[in-house]
């Protein structure tokens, strides 16, 4: 199953809940006083706070997560493939590839790169699909 993961910059965090949450009726997932996780009809969006017009970074599992970026989410041998392929071309990580919330819920592979035009990207992949949207 392929679903789309995306990370926006919004300015008001409450704002976005009332938008995301009550006006579109997407459920609420794991959240951060920075940013809230949204199930999107079974794809993942991320609302996170970043001023307007601003490239911008919020701690996440102690990383600086880059925002705006969008990305996939993979099988767990698609991610390990990929990964191994992006080492192999000499690519530099914003986020080398590691296991995020490890023993939590939503425990996830991920990896942050640029591309050429130096939009980010987020690769993830979830062992057990079931904990995309856990709390």
């Amino acid at each position: 199953m392929s679903r789309f993961h995306l990370a926006v910059p919004v300015d008001d965090l409450d704002a976005a809940r009332r938008f995301y949450g009550d006006v579109l009726g997407c459920p609420e997932g794991r959240c951060s006083e920075q940013w809230v996780d949204w199930n999107l009809y079974g794809h993942q969006l991320v609302t996170h706070l970043a001023p307007r017009g601003s490239t911008h970074t919020n701690p996440v599992d102690g990383h600086d997560v880059p925002v705006p970026h969008f990305g996939v989410l993979l099988s767990v041998p698609e991610f390990q493939d990929l990964a191994e392929r992006l080492r192999a071309a000499g690519t530099a990580f914003v986020i080398e590839p590691y296991l995020r919330f490890a023993g939590e819920p939503g425990e996830q592979w991920t990896m942050f790169l640029t591309d050429p035009a130096g939009n980010a990207l987020e690769f993830k992949a979830f062992a057990d699909d079931t904990q995309v949207f856990a709390r």
